[in-house]
């Protein structure tokens, strides 16, 4: 999905250095991903925070994803990704846990 496709395997210890940059990254903005997803939850009172946020999340994604994939045509598509933005923001704020490792990996084995 990204501009600058490689096309080689990710080694698993690969893969598991870039989960811990992750669960490390969600302990550190937790504060922040909450305060998003509250924003989300009331709309009316705190539309500014969320509309900031997923303006930068489009912005981000035209930058950095090949916008002609339909994977990413979907992340753009205000209509769909409300979701996918939350679902994300969910798993990023339980990975705070002592398990955090864990879930992550475990929830992108499924995806």
């Amino acid at each position: 999905m990204r501009k600058s496709y490689v096309n080689n395997n990710i080694k698993v210890k690969e893969f598991d250095a870039l989960i811990k940059i992750t669960v490390e990254m969600s302990k550190y903005l937790y504060p922040y991903i909450r305060e998003i997803l509250k924003s989300k939850e009331d709309i009316n009172e705190n539309s500014v925070i969320w509309n900031d946020f997923n303006k930068r999340f489009i912005e981000l994604i035209k930058e950095r994803f090949n916008v002609e994939s339909m994977r990413v045509k979907k992340l753009l598509n205000q209509a769909e990704n409300g979701e996918i933005i939350i679902k994300s923001l969910l798993i990023l704020s339980f990975c705070i846990s002592n398990q955090g490792f864990q879930k992550l990996k475990n929830f992108l084995y499924d995806f």
